[in-house]
């Protein structure tokens, strides 16, 4: 793709289209190929007018309105590479970013959501998230929540230049969107120690919840007002914490005398977050080669009212933790 002229957006539709050829190689979108036409139709380098890449001494910006052609044609390449963008850094740290694009197809599939089902999306990021679910299931059935009103205030602007009006609402994800409910589908792009109780009070029956929990995604379904159940998806997920509500960080737990290929293990790590404060890294330890590591698709979560907790392989069995500290 090179630069031509001063259009920064020259190339992009073929960018996308290479885009969403990649993203459908790797099978995302199998389970309801609907979602390939819907990425197809959204502009993602409308949302990231400018990000950030890592650099020696912090990060680097690539932005849409760079003088030099060259790094107006990378900024466009990284777009529409299949990489997840920090697109807000705040005193070093980051605070906001887009999702890789082929781990959000998968997620998509998994919420199934149908035309004119009511939507809730937790961390407005971008907008590009909130542009699509709007793509499938119509502006005014989407809502997307946001702590922080620059994000909430940039979002809003870029759904209105690729044409997209969902509501776009400044406030604590944690507590949900009262004003817009009862929804059939609520999706987290932040990552949880818990899932909020409101989130399944302000759901239909028979409703879904995806969110990202600890170091995996949690698909849940709403049974009944307040009460959901599900399991682990067998995908990795790392996402930037939800600010705001009840969802402060773990104490980091001590680790020391595990074997170091056993703190390397991705599934055991998530096994450890997910215990922390509940078991001692001994006893994970213990119990992960006792039930032959287990993958995450064993692991569940329940939640019933005030009341959370995390289980391997039935709900009602012996390995069970509280996912609040002050309850159970």
């Amino acid at each position: 793709m090179g630069a031509q002229g001063t259009d920064p957006d020259a190339g992009a539709d073929a960018a996308r289209a290479a885009l969403v050829r990649e993203i459908a190689v790797s099978g995302a979108f199998d389970g309801d190929p609907a979602w390939r036409e819907v990425f197809e139709q959204v502009p993602r380098h409308v949302f990231v007018p400018y990000y950030y890449l890592p650099a020696p001494t912090g990060y680097r910006r690539l932005w849409r309105e760079d003088p030099e052609p060259r790094e107006r044609e990378r900024w466009l390449r990284g777009a529409y590479a299949d990489e997840p963008l920090a697109t807000r850094v705040r005193d070093g740290e980051l605070v906001s970013s887009s999702s890789q694009p082929s781990l959000m197809a998968r997620m998509l599939v998994e919420l199934d959501v149908r035309e004119g089902h009511r939507v809730l999306e937790i961390g407005a990021g971008t907008g590009y998230n909130a542009a699509l679910l709007a793509r499938r299931a119509g502006d005014e059935n989407v809502t997307t929540v946001d702590l922080d009103p620059e994000i909430t205030e940039s979002a809003r602007r870029h759904l209105a230049t690729a044409g997209f009006r969902p509501h776009v609402v400044t406030g604590d994800g944690a507590a949900g969107c009262p004003e817009h409910a009862p929804y059939d589908r609520i999706i987290a792009t932040c990552a949880l120690r818990a899932v909020p109780s409101a989130w399944p009070a302000q759901c239909r029956p028979g409703a879904r919840i995806l969110a990202p929990l600890v170091t995996g995604l949690i698909l849940l379904t709403v049974r009944e007002a307040g009460h959901a159940e599900g399991r682990f998806l067998h995908t990795p997920a790392y996402f930037v914490p939800l600010r705001g509500g009840t969802q402060g960080e773990e104490p980091v737990q001590h680790i020391g005398g595990l074997p170091r290929r056993v703190l390397a293990d991705d599934l055991f790590r998530f096994l450890l977050s997910l215990t922390a404060g509940r078991l001692d890294p001994h006893e994970a330890l213990a119990l992960w080669e006792r039930e032959g590591r287990p993958v995450r698709e064993r692991f569940g979560i329940t939640v019933s009212g005030e009341h959370e907790w995390a289980w391997l392989d039935d709900p009602e069995g012996p390995y069970a933790w509280s996912l609040r500290p002050d309850r159970m």
